[in-house]
């Protein structure tokens, strides 16, 4: 699977940016999906995660009722919605695949198989 992120950007404050993942090479609509993001001198911190087959979501604390996930298997597409974005959300931001291997630790950036390069989000104060 390729992945490739897009849509980072320069905001204000509570303004919005919407992340797209683009996957390619494999059947799409199987992996479970994250996006993670890493700023300066930090570790990677999950954002959000999508499965594959229910959708089922799950949200970091910092991001909740801020920022959306959502997925369409048929143009094998993952977007993460950005709204109200604070100065803490800037980062460069990733988006991964996984197969759905039980036991995994889906918050755990080196479960997943599959990563595209970032995009920086920076949000200015």
């Amino acid at each position: 699977v390729q992945l490739q992120a897009s849509g980072g950007g320069l905001v204000q404050a509570g303004g919005s940016l919407r992340l797209s993942c683009a996957a390619s090479g494999r059947t799409f609509s199987g992996y479970r999906m994250g996006w993670f993001r890493q700023a300066p001198q930090k570790e990677h911190e999950v954002v959000a995660i999508i499965r594959g087959s229910s959708g089922s979501l799950s949200y970091a604390d910092s991001v909740k009722g801020r920022f959306t996930i959502s997925r369409d298997n048929a143009k094998d597409t993952v977007l993460l919605q950005m709204d109200n974005l604070k100065p803490e959300d800037t980062a460069v931001y990733y988006c991964a695949a996984g197969l759905p291997i039980l036991g995994r630790n889906w918050y755990d950036w080196t479960a997943y198989d599959y990563w595209g390069p970032g995009t920086q989000v920076t949000v200015s104060s």
